[in-house]
């Protein structure tokens, strides 16, 4: 699966999705100074999911229009790793390809998901 993290994604769950075999370009390797609209186009033009732990995509993509291929938010304090990186890779089995066209929260005890 083809993911964008954001800069506020750790780490670690990013090394997560790559062991896990999943194509993941990392804001904070190469660009950490990107706006969050500009995140999006990015997300857009390499039609990949983004991922992030920032609430103000929610707000770009449902009240401003930007347009993401699946936006997945992640509701888990990172000091919880371990956890964190087991919910969204949960929601991932889950949902598969789903993700694609849907804005899904994680959070420690359940996926919120709606259509964009």
């Amino acid at each position: 699966m083809l993911w964008l993290a954001d800069e506020c994604v750790t780490v670690s769950l990013v090394r997560e999705l790559r062991g896990a075999g999943h194509d993941v370009l990392y804001i904070a390797e190469f660009a950490a100074s990107l706006s969050d609209v500009e995140v999006i186009a990015l997300a857009s033009r390499e039609g990949r999911l983004l991922l992030t732990a920032d609430k103000d995509f929610g707000e770009l993509v449902f009240r401003r229009g930007q347009a993401v291929p699946g936006l997945v938010l992640l509701r888990i304090d990172p000091e919880s790793g371990p956890l964190g990186r087991r919910r969204l890779l949960e929601a991932v089995d889950q949902f598969g390809q789903r993700l694609f066209g849907r804005f899904v929260v994680v959070d420690e005890v359940r996926f919120r998901s709606r259509p964009l």
